[in-house]
């Protein structure tokens, strides 16, 4: 199921359709769409993957993405409709 990626990229917001199915992770979605080549810190990152805990890998992320221009970078929340509270296609 697609999701919707809020995200800031030198000074401007944006929004992406995100999949699991094309990406691991919303940063990789980013940096695609924006051009960023970032396989370098891919390989990075799974190194620091085998040695260190989720926090550091976390920081490391957050911190080149900085350093790339990007501001925050979410996901939109899901609007989670009760049973038969889904909107109702308009007729004509």
């Amino acid at each position: 199921m697609a999701r919707t990626i809020i995200y800031t990229y030198k000074d401007e917001e944006k929004t992406l359709t995100f999949s699991y199915q094309q990406h691991r992770n919303i940063h990789e979605a980013v940096a695609e769409a924006e051009g960023i080549d970032i396989t370098d810190f891919l390989k990075m990152e799974q190194q620091l993957e085998l040695i260190s805990d989720s926090k550091a890998v976390r920081n490391y992320r957050d911190n080149h993405f900085k350093k790339l221009g990007f501001g925050v970078i979410t996901m939109k929340p899901k609007e989670n409709l009760g049973v038969g509270k889904k909107p109702k296609p308009q007729v004509k």
